[in-house]
């Protein structure tokens, strides 16, 4: 069993500051473009046309959700469904010039998320980015 020093104790509180600060900032940002908070993060993720299969991957969640997603940004317009040319059976997600307008507003928007990176200057930026990565390894 992992015994946590006051060190790693304390590392652990400031990520869970850091991560509800994202997510309540991330929330209000979807909601002053009118969008939940997955809505936007599908938005963002349609860089480029891609299956439901994919996209309920990038979220973490099951196809069936994002079935219901994509069916509420098609009716506003936001997203198309598209046979992809080379299997005409799968269909792809594309954002429409409206839904990629959005898209861009709210990542825009997203500013709170560099703002506390600011006061750290290139080289501890670098450092922290290389520390979160190895995390992740």
């Amino acid at each position: 069993m992992l015994v946590m020093d006051a060190v790693t104790t304390e590392v652990v509180a400031l990520l869970a500051q850091i991560v509800g600060r994202y997510t309540r900032e991330h929330e209000a940002a979807a909601s002053a473009v009118e969008l939940t908070p997955v809505q936007a993060k599908v938005l963002v993720a349609l860089e480029k046309p891609l299956p439901m299969h994919q996209i309920a991957v990038k979220l973490g969640s099951e196809r069936s959700n994002v079935t219901g997603i994509i069916d509420r940004l098609q009716a506003r317009g936001l997203v198309e469904r598209r046979p992809d040319e080379q299997d005409r059976r799968v269909k792809n997600i594309v954002a429409t010039e409206a839904g990629r307008e959005l898209a861009r507003r709210f990542q825009g928007s997203l500013r709170f998320a560099a703002e506390p990176l600011a006061a750290l200057d290139a080289a501890d930026r670098v450092q922290l980015r290389d520390l979160l990565a190895r995390m992740l390894d």
